[in-house]
């Protein structure tokens, strides 16, 4: 039987003691999801009270002699050396089960994005710990999920749940760490999701970039983990120079919008201006939805910062509301992918969330989330994430059209999203 509690066991060292969070490693105690937290804090030297948080976080200016002047003077570290386990108990604590479970008898993904981020972070501090130190000088922060498939649709809330994650690919200040999760059911473990995230290193303030430790790839599984996470970031590279924000459409989807765009015009007038909707369609316009959240300290990251973990939630969450009262019945969830992280989320901030229906086809619906922080003094609104989700019913959807030419751009941005989706679980 699984401890009552969830369990970690990495290899990370930790001042003058083994920083192996397991059972074995603490007398038999084995740490929740809030002891993760509690061991990141150690790591950083970070306060759990808010009214001596501020104060740590000075404290860690002088650390920043500590950070290398290049990554050759790094030690070079493998992935045995940030492999991490841990197990989520959620057939033997029904304390944590409460927090985890949802009105469908089902577990919160919410919540599961949220362990997915400390656990990233964790892993990135395992490669990179210097057993020398007390602190780490890094601030190693989320960037990017790069993508979250799906292997199974139903995750039970009561049955024990197992993470494993090493980092795989190390640029100079950049770090790649993919995590699988499974779940025992009918006597074994079986595959749930399979998750990519990218985190940057800071320096102790959080304001420039930090060299971490070099990767040696290991036989060759590492050596193709290391490949892959090369051919990611050249990925990333390349998506970004196409982006429809600094480029035009190609000339498919110019003449897909201009199909679309006829199909909408009403034949009687003859007119630019009069349009109406195609049969089983809605226009994008009316396939958003909203939500606001007040930015507390409880929410808070180990740097003072809005934790990326609750913005997932927050934000899947809206995402899942919207594709239900689109869909007209429960949605499933299909695959995350390329969450950016563009600025940090302070405390106190009025965090805005938008979620749109960017692109449906059959039974699969393709939404973007959209957050923002606003300065209720000044007015001005500053973009913080995009998130996209794919989501999948049990019966077809009607089509989103879009009327406007923003609307246009966010229809095929969706359309990518979908296609490379698609192309990932072929």
């Amino acid at each position: 039987m699984l401890a009552s509690r969830l369990v970690l066991r990495s290899a990370v060292s930790l001042s003058s003691r083994t920083f192996c969070i397991s059972s074995s490693c603490n007398q038999g105690k084995a740490p929740d999801v809030n002891e993760v937290r509690n061991r990141l804090r150690e790591i950083v030297g970070a306060s759990t009270n808010w009214s001596d948080h501020q104060q740590a976080m000075e404290e860690r200016t002088s650390l920043s002699s500590l950070l290398a002047k290049s990554q050759d003077d790094l030690p070079v570290k493998t992935a045995k050396d940030s492999y991490t386990e841990a197990y989520l108990p959620l057939g033997s604590d029904p304390t944590i089960r409460e927090k985890y479970l949802n009105y469908h008898n089902s577990v919160r993904f919410g919540r599961i994005l949220e362990d997915l981020d400390s656990l990233a972070v964790l892993i990135c501090y395992s490669h990179t710990w210097n057993k020398e130190l007390q602190r780490s000088p890094l601030s190693i922060v989320t960037a990017l999920v790069d993508k979250i498939d799906m292997r199974k649709n139903i995750i039970y809330p009561d049955c024990d749940i197992k993470f494993t994650g090493n980092v795989t690919w190390v640029g100079k200040t950049s770090i790649e760490a993919k995590m699988h999760m499974s779940q025992f059911h009918e006597g074994a473990y079986s595959p749930v999701l399979d998750a990519t995230f990218v985190m940057v290193a800071r320096d102790p303030e959080n304001k420039r970039a930090a060299f971490v430790n070099p990767l040696k790839a290991e036989g060759p599984k590492e050596e193709e983990d290391f490949r892959n996470g090369e051919l990611n970031k050249n990925r990333r590279k390349e998506l970004s120079k196409a982006s429809l924000l600094k480029v035009a459409p190609t000339a498919d989807e110019r003449t897909l919008i201009h199909s679309l765009f006829l199909n909408t015009l009403d034949t009687q007038t003859v007119s630019f201006r009069s349009r109406k909707l195609p049969p089983n369609s809605l226009w994008m316009e009316d396939a958003k939805m909203k939500g606001l959240e007040i930015c507390h300290p409880q929410e808070r990251n180990i740097f003072n910062r809005i934790f990326g973990g609750f913005l997932m939630r927050k934000a899947y969450e809206l995402g899942w509301a919207n594709a239900c009262a689109f869909g007209g019945c429960r949605p499933t969830l299909v695959a995350v992918d390329d969450i950016l992280f563009q600025k940090p989320v302070e405390i106190g901030s009025l965090l805005m969330l938008s979620s749109q229906v960017c692109y449906t086809q059959d039974r699969y619906i393709q939404l973007r989330v959209h957050t923002e922080v606003l300065d209720p003094l000044t007015g001005q609104h500053n973009t913080t994430n995009v998130f996209h989700f794919t989501f999948r019913v049990d019966k077809e959807v009607p089509a989103v059209v879009p009327r406007s030419y923003g609307e246009s751009m966010l229809y095929l941005d969706g359309k990518r999203h979908f296609d490379e989706t698609m192309r990932s679980q072929a």
